[in-house]
């Protein structure tokens, strides 16, 4: 549940990462279930076969809260430069969790940066607006997968169980987060779209005033 990243499309546990690379800072990243309410056809759930022990990937039960909180004090901190919520799952399909969670990392380095990688789409998971659930101060940035520029193509990418809405209410959430979190990016994944597309991407986003950032594809 929780592993650096230490080279594109590989995790490993921190004794591992050490191991490997003993200097420098470098992301920890978090993962507290598998569940989803997306199927992107471009996910590494279903594109990339990985070892256990270095993916994101959930063996047997999503792990208590209280689990999480042991595997984080025991984290190398001296090493660690952000903490990313993120996975093969969507970190707010256990949203209370992961609020509490967020907190706990603030009041234990609250000078250390945190991250959420999200479909953007708790709202319609929850049926409220959860964007107030971030205030405070417990998330600096939030990356939200916009992944293209309609409604429809973003349906065909990402198969959400939530259909044609899910597009425009990924789009509220983000321009809501600007309220609760300093950054709010939305990203488009390369190889997925061509130029074209990225740049009605980036005028879609200009248009509300959103940042855009184009992700390296990390399929095979």
């Amino acid at each position: 549940m929780l592993v650096y990243m230490v080279e594109r499309g590989k995790y490993l546990l921190p004794e591992e990462s050490l191991r490997r690379r003993p200097e420098g800072k470098r992301g920890l990243y978090v993962n507290i279930t598998n569940e989803c309410p997306c199927a992107c056809t471009f996910c590494l759930r279903t594109l990339k076969d990985m070892p256990e022990d270095m993916s994101l990937w959930l063996g047997g039960k999503e792990p208590a809260v209280e689990e999480v909180k042991e595997a984080l004090l025991a984290a190398p901190w001296p090493y660690v430069r952000e903490v990313v919520f993120c996975g093969f799952g969507e970190p707010t399909m256990r949203l209370s969790a992961l609020i509490e969670l967020l907190r706990f990392v603030k009041q234990q380095h609250p000078d250390l940066p945190t991250r959420l990688n999200t479909n953007g789409l708790s709202d319609l998971v929850y049926g409220r607006d959860t964007t107030a659930d971030f205030a405070g101060g417990i998330l600096d940035t939030v990356s939200i997968s916009l992944n293209a520029s309609n409604a429809e193509r973003y349906l065909e990418l990402t198969r959400s169980e939530f259909g044609i809405e899910s597009f425009e209410a990924m789009l509220a959430f983000a321009q809501h987060m600007k309220a609760y979190v300093p950054h709010v990016v939305m990203t488009i994944v390369e190889k997925v779209e061509d130029a074209e597309e990225i740049e009605k991407c980036r005028a879609l986003c200009a248009a509300r005033s959103l940042d855009l950032r184009v992700r390296t594809y990390e399929g095979s």
